[in-house]
Protein backbone atom coordinates (compact mmCIF):
# COMPACT_ATOMS: atom_id res chain seq x y z
CA UNK A 1 0.00 0.00 0.00
CA UNK A 2 1.14 3.57 -0.51
CA UNK A 3 1.21 5.75 2.57
CA UNK A 4 0.77 9.47 2.87
CA UNK A 5 3.46 11.67 4.35
CA UNK A 6 3.01 12.82 7.90
CA UNK A 7 4.40 14.58 10.89
CA UNK A 8 4.99 13.66 14.48
CA UNK A 9 1.23 13.68 15.02
CA UNK A 10 1.06 10.38 13.12
CA UNK A 11 2.80 8.70 16.04
CA UNK A 12 6.48 9.16 15.26
CA UNK A 13 8.40 10.62 18.20
CA UNK A 14 11.22 13.11 17.80
CA UNK A 15 13.69 10.34 18.68
CA UNK A 16 12.23 8.05 16.01
CA UNK A 17 12.37 10.78 13.39
CA UNK A 18 15.97 11.62 14.32
CA UNK A 19 17.00 8.00 13.78
CA UNK A 20 14.97 7.79 10.58
CA UNK A 21 16.75 10.93 9.36
CA UNK A 22 20.10 9.24 10.01
CA UNK A 23 19.03 6.13 8.07
CA UNK A 24 17.80 8.15 5.08
CA UNK A 25 20.40 10.91 4.89
CA UNK A 26 23.57 9.43 6.43
CA UNK A 27 23.39 5.66 5.93
CA UNK A 28 21.70 5.54 2.54
CA UNK A 29 22.35 9.11 1.35
CA UNK A 30 19.04 9.11 -0.54
CA UNK A 31 18.85 11.55 -3.45
CA UNK A 32 15.84 13.45 -4.70
CA UNK A 33 15.58 11.59 -8.01
CA UNK A 34 15.75 8.08 -6.51
CA UNK A 35 12.92 5.57 -6.14
CA UNK A 36 12.63 4.47 -2.50
CA UNK A 37 10.74 1.47 -1.11
CA UNK A 38 10.03 1.04 2.61
CA UNK A 39 8.88 -2.46 3.63
CA UNK A 40 7.31 -3.04 7.02
CA UNK A 41 4.86 -5.36 8.78
CA UNK A 42 2.24 -4.96 11.54
CA UNK A 43 4.80 -5.37 14.34
CA UNK A 44 7.15 -2.69 12.97
CA UNK A 45 4.70 -0.36 11.25
CA UNK A 46 5.44 2.73 13.37
CA UNK A 47 9.13 2.45 12.50
CA UNK A 48 8.30 2.06 8.82
CA UNK A 49 6.07 5.12 9.03
CA UNK A 50 8.79 7.27 10.60
CA UNK A 51 11.26 6.24 7.88
CA UNK A 52 8.66 7.00 5.23
CA UNK A 53 8.10 10.46 6.70
CA UNK A 54 11.79 11.32 6.61
CA UNK A 55 12.39 9.85 3.14
CA UNK A 56 9.40 11.82 1.83
CA UNK A 57 11.24 15.00 2.80
CA UNK A 58 13.96 14.05 0.33
CA UNK A 59 12.05 12.44 -2.54
CA UNK A 60 8.43 12.10 -3.63
CA UNK A 61 9.25 8.85 -5.44
CA UNK A 62 8.54 6.74 -2.40
CA UNK A 63 6.32 3.80 -1.54
CA UNK A 64 5.48 2.30 1.86
CA UNK A 65 4.44 -1.36 1.71
CA UNK A 66 2.87 -3.26 4.59
CA UNK A 67 3.35 -7.01 4.23
CA UNK A 68 2.02 -9.80 6.44
CA UNK A 69 4.37 -11.30 9.04
CA UNK A 70 6.66 -13.89 7.44
CA UNK A 71 6.40 -16.26 10.45
CA UNK A 72 10.05 -17.25 10.16
CA UNK A 73 13.37 -15.77 8.98
CA UNK A 74 14.25 -16.46 5.37
CA UNK A 75 10.68 -16.94 4.15
CA UNK A 76 10.08 -15.24 0.83
CA UNK A 77 7.93 -12.09 0.88
CA UNK A 78 4.65 -12.13 -1.11
CA UNK A 79 5.18 -12.05 -4.87
CA UNK A 80 3.85 -8.46 -5.29
CA UNK A 81 6.41 -7.27 -2.74
CA UNK A 82 9.22 -9.18 -4.45
CA UNK A 83 8.20 -7.65 -7.78
CA UNK A 84 8.23 -4.11 -6.37
CA UNK A 85 11.65 -4.71 -4.82
CA UNK A 86 13.17 -5.31 -8.25
CA UNK A 87 12.00 -1.88 -9.42
CA UNK A 88 13.49 0.35 -6.72
CA UNK A 89 17.00 1.69 -6.29
CA UNK A 90 16.79 2.15 -2.51
CA UNK A 91 15.08 -0.38 -0.22
CA UNK A 92 14.63 0.02 3.53
CA UNK A 93 13.36 -3.09 5.32
CA UNK A 94 11.98 -2.79 8.86
CA UNK A 95 10.35 -6.14 9.58
CA UNK A 96 10.12 -8.64 12.43
CA UNK A 97 11.99 -11.35 10.53
CA UNK A 98 14.97 -10.97 8.23
CA UNK A 99 14.58 -10.83 4.46
CA UNK A 100 18.34 -10.63 3.93
CA UNK A 101 18.78 -14.23 2.76
CA UNK A 102 15.69 -14.39 0.53
CA UNK A 103 15.73 -14.74 -3.23
CA UNK A 104 13.70 -11.53 -3.46
CA UNK A 105 16.47 -9.57 -1.73
CA UNK A 106 19.15 -11.25 -3.84
CA UNK A 107 17.30 -10.41 -7.05
CA UNK A 108 16.81 -6.79 -6.01
CA UNK A 109 20.54 -6.57 -5.32
CA UNK A 110 21.35 -7.97 -8.77
CA UNK A 111 19.12 -5.28 -10.25
CA UNK A 112 21.28 -2.64 -8.56
CA UNK A 113 19.35 -1.75 -5.41
CA UNK A 114 21.14 -0.75 -2.23
CA UNK A 115 19.39 -2.18 0.80
CA UNK A 116 19.29 -1.50 4.52
CA UNK A 117 17.59 -4.13 6.70
CA UNK A 118 16.60 -3.90 10.37
CA UNK A 119 15.32 -7.38 11.28
CA UNK A 120 13.63 -7.63 14.66
CA UNK A 121 13.72 -3.88 15.15
CA UNK A 122 11.61 -2.50 17.99
CA UNK A 123 10.74 1.06 18.88
CA UNK A 124 13.10 0.98 21.87
CA UNK A 125 16.00 -0.29 19.74
CA UNK A 126 15.24 2.22 16.99
CA UNK A 127 15.17 5.21 19.32
CA UNK A 128 18.35 4.52 21.29
CA UNK A 129 21.57 2.52 21.46
CA UNK A 130 23.40 1.43 18.33
CA UNK A 131 20.93 3.00 15.90
CA UNK A 132 21.90 6.47 17.16
CA UNK A 133 25.61 6.12 16.35
CA UNK A 134 27.48 8.64 14.22
CA UNK A 135 27.92 6.28 11.27
CA UNK A 136 30.27 8.58 9.37
CA UNK A 137 32.64 8.56 12.35
CA UNK A 138 32.22 4.80 12.76
CA UNK A 139 33.10 4.26 9.09
CA UNK A 140 36.30 6.26 9.55
CA UNK A 141 37.28 4.35 12.69
CA UNK A 142 36.72 0.89 11.21
CA UNK A 143 38.47 1.80 7.95
CA UNK A 144 41.51 2.98 9.90
CA UNK A 145 41.98 -0.57 11.25
CA UNK A 146 43.18 -2.07 7.97
CA UNK A 147 46.83 -1.87 8.97
CA UNK A 148 46.11 -3.73 12.23
CA UNK A 149 45.01 -6.86 10.35
CA UNK A 150 47.57 -6.82 7.56
CA UNK A 151 49.52 -10.08 7.18
CA UNK A 152 48.31 -11.45 10.53
CA UNK A 153 46.27 -14.65 10.60
CA UNK A 154 46.42 -16.39 13.98
CA UNK A 155 43.59 -15.51 16.37
CA UNK A 156 43.07 -16.59 19.97
CA UNK A 157 39.90 -15.93 21.97
CA UNK A 158 39.53 -16.40 25.73
CA UNK A 159 36.92 -15.55 28.37
CA UNK A 160 36.71 -16.02 32.12
CA UNK A 161 33.74 -18.36 31.62
CA UNK A 162 35.87 -20.89 29.78
CA UNK A 163 36.36 -19.92 26.16
CA UNK A 164 39.81 -20.84 24.91
CA UNK A 165 40.01 -21.33 21.17
CA UNK A 166 42.58 -20.65 18.47
CA UNK A 167 42.29 -20.51 14.68
CA UNK A 168 43.69 -19.07 11.47
CA UNK A 169 41.73 -16.56 9.40
CA UNK A 170 40.54 -17.89 6.06
CA UNK A 171 40.17 -14.56 4.26
CA UNK A 172 40.38 -10.84 4.77
CA UNK A 173 38.71 -9.16 7.74
CA UNK A 174 35.42 -7.56 6.68
CA UNK A 175 35.49 -3.85 7.50
CA UNK A 176 32.40 -2.72 5.60
CA UNK A 177 29.80 -3.22 8.35
CA UNK A 178 29.88 0.45 9.29
CA UNK A 179 26.36 1.63 8.53
CA UNK A 180 27.15 3.49 5.30
CA UNK A 181 25.26 1.98 2.37
CA UNK A 182 25.60 4.46 -0.48
CA UNK A 183 26.60 2.34 -3.48
CA UNK A 184 24.52 0.12 -5.81
CA UNK A 185 24.22 -3.53 -4.70
CA UNK A 186 25.33 -2.81 -1.13
CA UNK A 187 23.42 -4.58 1.66
CA UNK A 188 23.69 -3.56 5.29
CA UNK A 189 21.99 -4.50 8.53
CA UNK A 190 21.28 -1.77 11.06
CA UNK A 191 22.35 -1.13 13.73
CA UNK A 192 25.81 -1.67 12.25
CA UNK A 193 29.33 -1.61 13.58
CA UNK A 194 31.24 -4.87 13.68
CA UNK A 195 34.42 -6.38 12.26
CA UNK A 196 34.35 -10.06 11.30
CA UNK A 197 36.24 -12.78 9.49
CA UNK A 198 35.98 -16.33 8.15
CA UNK A 199 37.83 -18.84 10.34
CA UNK A 200 39.86 -21.01 7.96
CA UNK A 201 38.12 -24.35 7.69
CA UNK A 202 39.81 -27.11 9.66
CA UNK A 203 42.07 -24.84 11.73
CA UNK A 204 40.02 -24.21 14.87
CA UNK A 205 40.22 -26.28 18.02
CA UNK A 206 39.28 -25.56 21.61
CA UNK A 207 36.23 -24.52 23.57
CA UNK A 208 33.75 -21.72 22.90
CA UNK A 209 31.49 -20.63 25.77
CA UNK A 210 28.61 -18.36 24.80
CA UNK A 211 27.67 -16.43 27.94
CA UNK A 212 25.90 -13.33 26.61
CA UNK A 213 23.11 -13.97 24.14
CA UNK A 214 22.09 -16.51 21.53
CA UNK A 215 20.19 -15.33 18.46
CA UNK A 216 19.08 -12.25 20.40
CA UNK A 217 17.94 -14.08 23.54
CA UNK A 218 19.84 -13.11 26.70
CA UNK A 219 21.34 -16.10 28.50
CA UNK A 220 21.06 -16.86 32.20
CA UNK A 221 23.33 -19.90 31.79
CA UNK A 222 26.20 -20.30 29.32
CA UNK A 223 26.31 -22.76 26.42
CA UNK A 224 29.57 -24.54 25.64
CA UNK A 225 30.76 -25.73 22.21
CA UNK A 226 33.68 -28.15 21.95
CA UNK A 227 35.46 -27.68 18.62
CA UNK A 228 37.85 -29.97 16.78
CA UNK A 229 39.32 -29.11 13.38
CA UNK A 230 36.76 -26.37 12.80
CA UNK A 231 33.71 -28.54 13.58
CA UNK A 232 31.56 -28.53 16.74
CA UNK A 233 31.71 -32.03 18.23
CA UNK A 234 29.72 -31.42 21.41
CA UNK A 235 27.30 -28.86 22.85
CA UNK A 236 26.48 -28.65 26.55
CA UNK A 237 24.55 -26.27 28.77
CA UNK A 238 21.04 -27.36 29.63
CA UNK A 239 17.83 -26.96 27.65
CA UNK A 240 19.18 -24.42 25.20
CA UNK A 241 22.08 -26.73 24.30
CA UNK A 242 19.57 -29.51 23.64
CA UNK A 243 17.49 -27.17 21.46
CA UNK A 244 20.56 -26.11 19.48
CA UNK A 245 21.62 -29.70 18.91
CA UNK A 246 18.13 -30.62 17.77
CA UNK A 247 17.97 -27.66 15.37
CA UNK A 248 21.31 -28.48 13.74
CA UNK A 249 20.56 -32.17 13.53
CA UNK A 250 17.33 -31.31 11.71
CA UNK A 251 19.29 -29.09 9.35
CA UNK A 252 21.63 -31.99 8.54
CA UNK A 253 18.71 -34.01 7.17
CA UNK A 254 18.48 -31.71 4.17
CA UNK A 255 22.18 -31.92 3.38
CA UNK A 256 23.93 -34.52 1.23
CA UNK A 257 25.26 -37.27 3.48
CA UNK A 258 28.92 -36.57 2.73
CA UNK A 259 28.47 -32.91 3.73
CA UNK A 260 26.24 -33.25 6.80
CA UNK A 261 28.94 -32.64 9.39
CA UNK A 262 29.54 -29.23 7.82
CA UNK A 263 26.32 -28.04 9.48
CA UNK A 264 28.43 -27.78 12.64
CA UNK A 265 31.09 -25.57 11.03
CA UNK A 266 32.34 -22.66 13.12
CA UNK A 267 31.51 -20.23 10.36
CA UNK A 268 32.29 -16.72 11.56
CA UNK A 269 34.07 -14.71 14.21
CA UNK A 270 33.61 -11.03 14.88
CA UNK A 271 33.61 -8.28 17.47
CA UNK A 272 31.49 -5.19 18.06
CA UNK A 273 32.60 -1.61 17.40
CA UNK A 274 29.45 0.51 17.82
CA UNK A 275 30.10 3.10 20.58
CA UNK A 276 26.38 3.64 21.22
CA UNK A 277 25.73 -0.09 21.74
CA UNK A 278 27.11 -0.43 25.26
CA UNK A 279 25.44 -3.58 26.59
CA UNK A 280 23.57 -6.66 25.40
CA UNK A 281 19.84 -6.00 25.17
CA UNK A 282 18.48 -9.22 23.66
CA UNK A 283 18.28 -8.07 20.03
CA UNK A 284 20.02 -10.31 17.51
CA UNK A 285 21.38 -7.44 15.41
CA UNK A 286 22.33 -4.95 18.13
CA UNK A 287 23.98 -7.56 20.35
CA UNK A 288 26.50 -8.33 17.60
CA UNK A 289 27.72 -4.72 17.45
CA UNK A 290 28.06 -4.01 21.19
CA UNK A 291 31.44 -2.37 21.55
CA UNK A 292 33.94 -4.75 23.14
CA UNK A 293 31.83 -7.90 22.79
CA UNK A 294 32.70 -10.78 20.47
CA UNK A 295 30.63 -13.44 18.74
CA UNK A 296 30.85 -16.72 16.86
CA UNK A 297 28.55 -17.89 14.07
CA UNK A 298 27.85 -21.56 13.42
CA UNK A 299 26.76 -23.26 10.19
CA UNK A 300 26.74 -21.73 6.71
CA UNK A 301 29.84 -19.68 5.92
CA UNK A 302 29.35 -19.03 2.22
CA UNK A 303 28.41 -15.37 2.82
CA UNK A 304 32.06 -14.66 3.66
CA UNK A 305 33.73 -17.03 1.22
CA UNK A 306 33.55 -20.44 2.93
CA UNK A 307 32.47 -23.77 1.47
CA UNK A 308 29.90 -24.91 4.05
CA UNK A 309 26.62 -24.34 2.20
CA UNK A 310 24.31 -25.84 4.82
CA UNK A 311 21.31 -23.51 5.02
CA UNK A 312 21.58 -22.65 8.72
CA UNK A 313 23.59 -19.95 10.48
CA UNK A 314 23.14 -18.87 14.09
CA UNK A 315 25.24 -16.65 16.31
CA UNK A 316 26.12 -16.35 19.97
CA UNK A 317 27.69 -13.37 21.76
CA UNK A 318 30.31 -13.48 24.52
CA UNK A 319 30.80 -10.91 27.27
CA UNK A 320 34.21 -9.40 28.14
CA UNK A 321 36.40 -11.46 25.79
CA UNK A 322 40.14 -11.29 25.39
CA UNK A 323 41.02 -11.44 21.71
CA UNK A 324 44.54 -11.48 20.33
CA UNK A 325 45.76 -11.38 16.73
CA UNK A 326 49.29 -12.78 16.90
CA UNK A 327 51.23 -10.24 19.00
CA UNK A 328 48.42 -7.65 19.07
CA UNK A 329 45.71 -7.67 21.75
CA UNK A 330 42.50 -6.54 20.04
CA UNK A 331 40.13 -6.76 23.01
CA UNK A 332 40.80 -7.10 26.72
CA UNK A 333 38.22 -7.21 29.52
CA UNK A 334 35.53 -6.24 27.06
CA UNK A 335 37.30 -3.13 25.76
CA UNK A 336 39.13 -2.34 22.54
CA UNK A 337 42.79 -2.31 23.47
CA UNK A 338 44.81 -1.82 20.29
CA UNK A 339 44.52 1.96 20.09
Amino acid sequence: MEADGGTESSGSSEAMLATARSVVRTCLQVRREEDVLVITDPETSEIGQSIYEEAARVTDRILLVMMPPTQKPGKEPPLPVADIMRKNRVIIIATKDSLTHTRARQQATKEGARIVSMPGISRAVFESGGMTADYNALQREISSMRTVFRRKRRVRVKTQTGTDVEFLTGGRWVLEDNGICNRPQQVSNLPAGKVFVLPKEGTMSGRIVIDGSWQGDLLSDPVSFQVENGIVVDVSGGTLADDIKSLYEQAKEGIRSTKRDLAWTVAEFGFGMNPKATYLIGNKVEDLVVRGSAYFGFGDNTHIGGKARVGIHQRGVMRSPEVSLEEITLLSEGKLSFR
